[in-house]
């Protein structure tokens, strides 16, 4: 048996402490004690049959001839039993297991034969099929949260769209309230196709399949630009924005720091009612380190837990406002980026986003 590599594997115990062998050495033992003993047997049969026979060779080689076939029969029939046990039952048990899971169920636990640290092949293998089993079954559960998630989001844009919808097509309407019922359509129209990008987009950077594209760009523009994107809303709500934003080069993906920034600011004033938004850009040796603070409403320890969590929303007085993407895309555009993000928050004294990411 060869490696990846193309060497021949060699005897040892695996992480598990299981012989690599096919047999150990207390079966060859046993092989050869059987073995011995049907020749010790014969050959014994064989020389008192010769005397009771005082040497009729045809009589003793029928005799021993006999005797070597019965206990050859007796031998193959120990050795199927062997074999049934140690071998072909364990097998089945896979075999069940595997069955079970390729029809969905992944309730299983294969219990392993021997202890730890002494397993065989059959043991890691079950314990590789139970671990198999259970990362299938919490897989199973976040593919289901997610469709669960995704037909909540989307039949809520879609009611409203219905709803007014019918009411606009109303005769004798008021050219107000048209124009009321037009805009709330465009507004959740806007919120579904935002819903649909955001799901597309996280799906392919959790599939591998956007990669960066690298360029030399100026990290504190791109920053200031998504502050300017929220001027507005910043305004409208009266809130106070303080930039620190220095000029800092980098060699990075332009639209996964606009996703990271985007998702930051907007976050950050859409929980802050009343106070200031804060939004720095440094320098930080090899690497350049931002910050968005908020004086808003902050959160719980439970709740900053689950943040980066697809579709989580600690604070659902806001769920209309966002879809519970932003900040995973946010956490997975970082770690494609090999960078990291920090949060400090507390309940009703906001809530800081420090994230900090290599230049080069």
């Amino acid at each position: 048996m060869k490696d990846v590599a193309g060497g021949k594997k060699k005897a040892g115990k695996n992480r598990y402490g299981a012989q690599r062998s096919s047999f150990s050495l207390v079966e060859y033992i046993i092989l050869f004690i059987a073995v011995a003993a049907v020749a010790t047997v014969s050959i014994f049969v064989s020389g008192a049959v010769d005397d009771a026979t005082d040497g009729n060779t045809a009589v003793t080689a029928l005799v021993t001839g006999a005797v070597l076939i019965v206990l050859s029969a007796a031998l193959c029939a120990a050795g199927a039993a062997f074999r049934r046990a140690c071998a072909e039952k364990p097998v089945k048990e896979i075999l069940r297991a595997t069955d079970k899971m390729a029809r969905g169920d992944f309730n299983v636990n294969l219990k392993p034969r021997h202890i730890w640290g002494k397993y065989d092949e059959y043991d890691v293998i079950c314990e590789n099929i139970n671990s198999m089993a259970a990362e299938l079954s919490k897989s199973e559960i976040l593919r289901t949260d997610f469709i669960a998630n995704v037909s909540h989001e989307i039949k809520t844009p879609l009611s409203v769209i219905s709803n007014y919808a019918q009411m606009i097509r109303l005769k004798n309407l008021p050219e107000e309230e048209r124009e009321a019922y037009a805009a709330v359509l465009v507004s959740a129209s806007a919120r579904l196709t935002s819903l649909v990008t955001d799901i597309l987009r996280l799906n392919k950077l959790e599939n591998q399949q956007i990669f960066p594209e690298k360029t030399k760009l100026n990290a504190g523009e791109v920053m200031r630009e998504s502050v300017l994107a929220f001027e507005e809303k910043i305004e409208a709500k009266g809130l106070q924005l303080v930039c620190d934003i220095d000029d800092v080069a980098v060699i990075c993906d332009e639209g996964f720091l606009e996703i990271i920034f985007n998702n930051l600011i907007s976050n950050a004033v859409k929980f802050t009612e009343r106070g200031t938004v804060f939004v720095s850009l440094r320098n930080d040796g090899d690497y350049f380190r931002a910050c968005v603070r908020d004086s808003g409403c902050g959160m719980s320890a439970e709740t900053g837990a689950h943040i980066f969590d697809k579709f989580y929303q600690g604070d659902t007085s806001h769920s209309q406002e966002g879809n519970g993407l932003g900040l995973a895309l946010v956490k997975r555009v970082i770690d494609i980026l090999g960078g990291e993000i920090s949060v400090e928050s507390r309940e009703g004294e906001g809530t800081s986003f420090t994230v900090r990411i290599k230049k080069l």
